[in-house]
């Protein structure tokens, strides 16, 4: 096994100003050990240049505008064409419908987390599906 730190580069893509949710998961993260890219407010092209740039394991997003299905699917297109989608786990986070889930995650979001979530398990969902 590598003794690699996981990598993750947290995003919140657009100009929704709700921070909160994505702090806290933030410092569970590097709480846990994980090395943490905090990017801030993105466009989705910075987003996957940052996480590219950065060589993360992850990204996690944070949404709370609506625009959910918008913004993970011009992620997951640009990782495709930049050929590294199998390489990086995506996340959501945010109020997002729990009937959205599903979708997204046939999309090809490895998980959904809405309010309410504990951040431990965040990190040991992290844990245990990051390719090393």
């Amino acid at each position: 096994m590598s003794d690699k730190k996981i990598r993750v580069l947290m995003s919140k893509p657009g100009i929704d100003g709700h921070w909160r949710g994505g702090i806290v998961v933030s410092r569970a993260i590097r709480d846990a050990g994980m090395e943490l890219i905090f990017g801030g407010f993105q466009n989705t092209q910075q987003i996957v240049a940052a996480a590219i740039q950065e060589d993360v394991d992850v990204i996690g997003l944070s949404i709370h505008s609506g625009a959910h299905f918008a913004y993970t699917q011009e992620v997951i297109d640009l990782l495709k064409e930049k050929g590294v989608f199998d390489d990086i786990m995506i996340l959501l986070g945010g109020v997002i419908p729990a009937k959205d889930f599903p979708k997204l995650i046939e999309m090809g979001v490895a998980n959904v987390y809405g309010p309410g979530t504990l951040t431990k398990d965040i990190v040991e969902f992290i844990k245990t599906n990051v390719k090393k």
